[in-house]
């Protein structure tokens, strides 16, 4: 039993020393700005091992710039399209994280229907909705592997926290529109903005603005899509409720 409450404590502080080296991480962001992120990493890594095999051509584009220099259009279209609640909520909004679940479970019971219906046709995974905000996105993004399970999905809702209660509203979103995917090896919304509409993200006019805001979900498939109807449709709807948001 001794044995096993050492084990047992060594795994609790090893788990306090983590959550202080994630502090510390965050702290610095306050004035120091992050110069990649481990998603951003990890492709890194994935796109230089496919173009040393010859499977795919190397293709890379970021700069940061500051939060001034990106169109107050594109900040609003992101808040209207992945977070509604930004200024609201504290890290988390909780009724977005239910309500995700309760339309997960719908899709799963309406694939189950359909397969039992239709034994022979190979049944197909139901699309799952997220209700992460753009400070679970960012956390994730920030300091966590891509991999989905309990124990990382716990750790970007505390660090989701940490990340509210030690930098401003600005300071999350100029962090997270410089750092998200906007495609293949496109990062940030300078680098989006040059890929897709050839000008800086300072000049982005509101219906180039959504139409970035919708790709977020799944860039890299939308970037293959440019004339997707469902891309025309959510950037019209997303030019509609840009009015009614609040900038931070």
């Amino acid at each position: 039993m001794r044995a096993f409450g050492r084990w047992v404590l060594w795994v609790l502080l090893a788990g306090v020393a983590l959550q202080l080296f994630f502090l510390g991480r965050i702290a610095v962001m306050v004035a120091v700005d992050p110069h990649s992120t481990a998603f951003q990493r990890s492709e890194a890594w994935r796109l230089a091992r496919d173009s040393v095999r010859g499977e795919e051509r190397w293709r890379w584009a970021q700069r940061w710039v500051d939060g001034d220099a990106i169109s107050p259009h594109l900040k609003r279209a992101v808040i209207a399209s992945e977070d509604a609640g930004f200024l609201s909520h504290r890290g988390v909004d909780w009724e977005a994280i239910e309500s995700a679940w309760q339309k997960n479970e719908r899709r799963a019971q309406q694939a189950e229907r359909r397969a039992a219906q239709n034994p022979q046709r190979p049944a197909r995974e139901p699309k799952i909705v997220g209700g992460s905000t753009i400070t679970q996105q960012l956390a994730k993004n920030l300091l966590l592997s891509g991999e989905r399970t309990l124990l990382r999905k716990g750790q970007e809702l505390v660090l989701a926290v940490l990340l509210e209660a030690l930098l401003s509203k600005p300071r999350i979103l100029e962090i997270y529109l410089n750092s998200v995917e906007w495609g293949e090896g496109v990062f940030g919304a300078e680098a989006a903005a040059q890929r897709y509409f050839g000008k800086p993200a300072s000049r982005l006019t509101p219906a180039e603005a959504a139409r970035l805001a919708v790709m977020l979900p799944s860039p890299k498939f939308f970037e293959t899509r440019p004339g997707s109807a469902y891309l025309a449709r959510r950037t019209g709807t997303i030019l509609v409720r840009m009015g009614a948001v609040e900038l931070p």
